[in-house]
């Protein structure tokens, strides 16, 4: 490379689009103590040489997942080293990777990512340190963009990696790759090759050395492409955003850790399939279940869809979403399978019978069996509920019923009521609804027992 070609990289690539970038994006200043991740390679390597070249205080932070042998050890040597180059710091840590995956039921990149994350957090607070640094480029945002574009992500996934979130700061995303290499070169920084980096059997290198190289071929300019494209998405994304935030203020009714959504008011929200899969995202559902619920919304009272964390439920002219765990939801189903569940109020325990002895224990209710369809509903009771209370042949108002019973005021808010089909069948604690006693034909009995 001609010393012409060399003062123009460094002019465009070093200090002034760097120093820019950094401006522009409010990353960080002088003031700041900084962390920078540090694998040996070269985009790392360059991070630190600018860093240093302008003055920044940083430290240097390397991560040895014993995972290449004499290889790992090599590279943490060599990281070592940049301590005295630079006369930063440098923090090392091994770990253990191959049996925390194993462990934890995850695959290898998943731990390695969550260790040296959980490590950087801790650095940062234990030296008071301002921010970390890592070392992405535009190429990475390029892969990423397109990774979160075939996985279904929606457009949060379409502005690629931020240049800052909270301590998180990337500060080489303005520049390419090939610009980082060029320079590296031209400095005569030395850095370390990882092979793991060229192996297609992870996502990210399979993007990056199949799928990109591939569409180059017929688009050569198809990641400058992108990259341009992700500016511009960034501001609709803005729009997008402001837009989804109206329609959640108009729909979403949050009591407790549940959210309650009209039925009449969201299927007339246009366009319903982006807003379901945007109120739904944040409580683990697919694209797929999102797109599920239109037509959900037609199915009858007890019908549910489970992410991992949560429940969408219908209920009459409601859409529930509750939390799994039954300790922290107002509102669970019971499946004919279920034994016992846990809520606010205590434990019910549940059992089908051909034994018809009765009870006069308020704290057990004893149904006719075939009167029941399940799933069952468990929840608070609310105003407008009715049932029709054993004896009478006339429904009540659950609060005129709770009235009538002396029930303190306090004590009316820990009410629950079990439903099945939209009917009340036990006010839980006071009195089963008359429809669903046992009678001369009955056969067969669910007995629940509460226990507190």
């Amino acid at each position: 490379m001609n010393l012409l070609i060399s003062t123009i990289i460094f002019k465009t690539f070093n200090l002034e689009n760097f120093i820019s970038f950094i401006r522009s994006n409010n990353l960080f200043n002088k003031s700041d103590h900084l962390l920078v991740a540090c694998s040996g390679g070269v985009d790392s390597i360059v991070l630190c040489d600018l860093l240093y070249l302008y003055g920044f205080t940083f430290s240097i932070a390397h991560c040895n997942f014993q995972l290449r042998a004499n290889e790992s050890d090599a590279d943490e040597t060599f990281v070592k080293s940049l301590g005295a180059k630079y006369h930063v710091p440098v923090y090392v840590k091994r770990f253990d990777t191959t049996n925390f995956a194993s462990d934890n039921k995850m695959s290898v990149q998943h731990a390695a990512r969550e260790l040296r994350y959980n490590w950087f957090d801790q650095l940062l607070n234990e030296r008071q340190l301002s921010f970390l640094l890592t070392a992405h480029h535009a190429d990475d945002n390029v892969e990423t963009v397109l990774m979160n574009f075939f996985k279904g992500t929606g457009i949060s996934g379409m502005h690629g990696i931020l240049p800052k979130r909270d301590k998180l700061v990337r500060p080489l995303l303005f520049t390419t790759k090939k610009e980082i290499l060029e320079y590296a070169i031209d400095k005569g920084l030395s850095w370390v090759e990882d092979a793991s980096n060229e192996t297609v059997k992870y996502t990210r290198n399979f993007f990056r050395h199949k799928v990109i190289p591939l569409i180059e071929q017929t688009i050569p300019t198809a990641s400058a492409n992108v990259a341009q494209s992700i500016e511009h998405l960034k501001e609709v994304e803005i729009i997008y955003n402001q837009a989804i935030e109206s329609y959640k203020k108009q729909l979403l009714i949050f009591k407790g850790n549940e959210v309650h959504i009209p039925i009449l008011k969201l299927v007339k929200s246009v366009p319903i399939n982006t807003i379901a899969f945007e109120i739904l995202k944040p409580y683990g559902f697919t694209p797929a279940q999102a797109k599920e619920l239109p037509a959900f919304l037609q199915s009858e009272t007890g019908k549910y869809i489970t992410s991992s964390t949560h429940r969408v439920i219908k209920n009459r002219k409601w859409i529930i979403i509750a939390p799994v765990a039954s300790g922290e939801a107002h509102t669970l189903i019971i499946e004919s399978t279920d034994n016992a569940v846990s809520f606010e109020t205590g434990r019910l325990l549940f059992s089908i019978s051909d034994n018809l002895e009765m009870s006069t224990d308020l704290s057990t209710a004893i149904l006719d069996f075939k009167q029941i369809q399940f799933p069952l509903l468990l929840r608070k009771w609310k105003q407008g509920d009715y049932f029709y209370p054993l004896g009478m042949p006339k429904k009540k108002k659950i609060a005129r019923f709770l009235i009538d019973q002396k029930i303190a005021k306090t004590d009316k808010e820990k009410v629950w009521v079990l439903e099945s089909d939209q009917k009340i069948i036990w006010v839980i604690g006071q009195r089963i609804d008359n429809r669903f006693k046992v009678s001369e034909s009955t056969k067969k009995v669910l007995r629940i027992k509460l226990v507190q």
